[in-house]
């Protein structure tokens, strides 16, 4: 007698999102708030894994690591907090530079050290950052496209995304960038409510699943 084959259980392809840790003596971290409230959801049928990194240059790539060989995503989005931005700010590149204004949580300040040795200069986002920031501004959030992720944690960890993809062939297939959200309202500087960068981050990672290709848009800065 031939026993009956046990149904095929269909995982949802994954998109992982990170925030961090508070920091620098703040009581809370919009990123971290903001991946917590979409972990679990389905976007473009991909299921939202959200996490959070330690705001901590050593620690935080070994985290980043083990999530993305853990859940092998289709695509990843860093997120990290900028005080003083007004919008939800899509990064167009990481570079191989650290070089730390204050300390990180672990104590650590590197100063012009490079991420990764022997690494390339730089690495763009590979996501459609353009395409992605017109879908916010026709929904009413306030986003532009940022030059310069700085040179603290979240470069790090966005240099450090985008150098993992590279390396490792498991994950050439997943796309990967970061964006830099604002201070919440209660921390009393100008700013995106929690809810609306949540609804942003949820509409940038649907535009990203579903765009094959980037759009040609204005987006430069003089400074």
């Amino acid at each position: 007698m031939v026993a009956a084959s046990s149904p095929l259980v269909r995982i949802a392809p994954r998109v992982l999102v990170t925030g961090f840790e508070p920091f620098d003596g703040e009581a809370v971290n919009p990123s971290w708030m903001s991946a917590q409230a979409l972990h679990g959801r389905v976007i473009a049928g991909h299921r939202v894994i959200g996490a959070c990194l330690p705001t901590a240059f050593a620690a935080s790539l070994a985290v980043l690591r083990e999530l993305l060989l853990r859940h092998r995503p289709a695509l990843v989005l860093c997120t990290g907090q900028a005080g003083g931005r007004a919008a939800l700010s899509l990064e167009r590149v990481a570079i191989n530079v650290d070089d730390a204004r204050i300390a990180d949580n672990a104590g650590a300040q590197p100063v012009d050290l490079p991420v990764v040795s022997g690494g390339p200069a730089a690495y763009f986002s590979t996501l459609p950052i353009k395409a992605m920031q017109a879908a916010l501004q026709r929904a009413g959030i306030a986003a532009e496209v940022s030059q310069t992720a700085g040179t603290f944690v979240c470069n790090h960890v966005f240099y450090g995304l985008m150098h993992e993809l590279a390396v490792h062939r498991e994950l050439r297939s997943t796309r990967g960038g970061f964006i830099h959200l604002p201070w919440v309202p209660a921390q009393g500087q100008p700013c995106v409510p929690l809810e609306q960068m949540v609804r942003g981050l949820r509409l940038a990672i649907g535009c990203a699943l579903v765009a094959t290709q980037d759009i040609r848009k204005e987006a430069g800065a003089l400074h």
